[in-house]
């Protein structure tokens, strides 16, 4: 099977992550998109460990029911930080079945050549890149392996569902079902 692999804090979860993984899998070749959430992005700071079970909890619930969106933990049981490449050998090394590509934003492909051995993730995986807004991609300048999707943009940021809660307005439109109510009843986000 064609796997998107999805990576990120998703620290929230939110809307706009549920309607991406929902494009990719109805609107592209992608079978399955499997949303990975990462303990540790080496280029952004360390979040606690009780929030890591938080965030896992909650990717969990918001995807619930939708079977060809799958969750996966398998970053906590490689080493930290988080790199990538380890993460994609260590996915291909225990479904040999899958063909994965990694799908990132084109904030972070403007950002790849920082990645550790980003030129490796470019020479073994696919790498599907989406839009944001106020980040240019040439699609005519991307190496053979690295695609351009015209998925639509959607302007919507854990950072800025975080400074909601903490605030204390109603974020509950902008998340998945049950995860506003997770958030409220294990006081979460509520400083920034």
């Amino acid at each position: 099977m064609k796997i998107g692999i999805f990576s990120g804090s998703f620290n929230p979860i939110h809307m706009g992550h549920i309607m991406l993984a929902s494009y990719f899998v109805e609107y592209t070749t992608f079978d399955e998109v499997w949303i990975l959430v990462s303990p540790h992005n080496p280029l952004r700071k360390r979040t606690s460990k009780n929030n890591d079970n938080h965030r896992c909890a909650m990717v969990q619930m918001a995807i619930r029911g939708m079977t060809q969106i799958q969750f996966s933990d398998i970053e906590f049981t490689l080493p930290q930080p988080s790199y990538t490449i380890n993460t994609l050998d260590a996915l291909q090394a225990a479904y040999p079945q899958h063909d994965f590509t990694l799908i990132i934003g084109a904030d972070n492909w403007l950002l790849f050549n920082q990645w550790y051995q980003s030129q490796r993730i470019i020479n073994d995986y696919h790498v599907c890149i989406y839009p944001r807004r106020g980040y240019d991609i040439d699609s005519n300048t991307l190496p053979t392996r690295v695609s351009y999707i015209e998925a639509p943009m959607i302007e919507i940021s854990s950072t800025w569902i975080r400074e909601g809660i903490a605030e204390g307005r109603n974020m509950s439109v902008f998340l998945p079902n049950g995860v506003y109510q997770y958030i409220q009843e294990h006081q979460l986000y509520k400083t920034i």
